[in-house]
């Protein structure tokens, strides 16, 4: 039983991760932004370049492609994205799965359909405690959680730029006209979003390997986002570790075959009952 907790909760803070990417783009532009999973994936694959084709040390390839992967969110944002801002909600949906497509595809073109290991300080390491095998690998994907989230609050609360940034959020055109340059702003909420992703799947790496088809993962990321209320982030963190826990214990009690579908059954179950989610609030606007 611990032994399974511990797994969900390791594999639930990676969805809460790439959820809060969602959620983050939501609050500030409104946009859904379904290639998040495959930002996730190019984290880890540019992530593995450094490490094995450049010979780079672990923590500085980690740095290196959480930037770079975090520079190319904020020119995905002023190149293609910002173009889009005001259309349908349906042409934005279309846009983030096409370019989604484009990044598995390059994947495949730079790096292959093979599957690759990313070597960590933290490979083939675990401590056995009262016969509860701890590996360090799970260890590092929730501290890292908990240390990014934490530096998250620390940014978003206590910085003129973090506050800046909820301001643009919340309403646009009054941060503009406070002097608050809206577009920066969304820029910047674009490469936090990139980088979080390169985090989650720099982390994830050791754990599920790496390949092109990592970023469905950002599936079931998107429904720990709806399931704990789109558009909080405590939510979008619940929702990833609700959905991890229930994927692990239902492959182990539960039949074959119900594990891949748990999670979703949940999300309808509690969407029928709470239609914002467990930390969303019901929006309601004047026409």
């Amino acid at each position: 039983m611990l032994q399974l907790l511990l797994n969900g909760l390791a594999v639930g803070c990676i969805y809460g991760l790439v959820a809060l990417g969602f959620v983050l783009i939501y609050k500030a532009t409104e946009l859904v932004n379904f290639a998040q999973g495959d930002l996730m994936m190019l984290g880890a694959f540019t992530c593995y370049m450094f490490v094995v084709w450049y010979g780079a040390g672990y923590w500085l390839a980690f740095v290196l492609a959480v930037v770079t992967v975090a520079l190319f969110g904020a020119a995905l944002d002023s190149a293609v994205l910002r173009r889009v801002l005001g259309q349908p909600q349906f042409a934005v949906v279309m846009l983030t799965i096409g370019l989604g497509a484009i990044f598995r595809s390059f994947a495949s073109i730079v790096w292959g359909s093979e599957i690759y290991t990313l070597p960590t300080p933290f490979s083939a390491r675990a401590t056995r405690i009262a016969g509860v095998t701890i590996s360090h690998e799970y260890i590092s994907i929730i501290a890292g959680t908990v240390i990014l989230c934490a530096a998250l609050y620390a940014f978003f609360t206590f910085t003129r730029v973090g506050v800046a940034m909820q301001a643009a959020s919340q309403n646009q055109l009054a941060a503009y006209y406070m002097g608050i340059p809206v577009k920066r702003m969304f820029s910047l909420i674009w490469a936090i979003s990139a980088g979080v992703a390169a985090i989650a799947g720099i982390l994830l790496a050791p754990v599920s390997l790496i390949d092109i088809n990592l970023g469905f993962l950002g599936l079931k990321a998107f429904a720990a986002a709806v399931l704990g209320g789109f558009g909080s982030i405590p939510g979008a963190l619940a929702g990833g570790v609700t959905i991890g826990l229930i994927e692990l214990f239902s492959g182990a009690y539960l039949p074959q075959g119900v594990k891949d579908v748990a999670a979703y059954v949940v999300l309808l179950v509690v969407l029928a009952i709470r239609p914002q989610g467990m930390f969303g609030t019901i929006a309601r606007k004047k026409v």
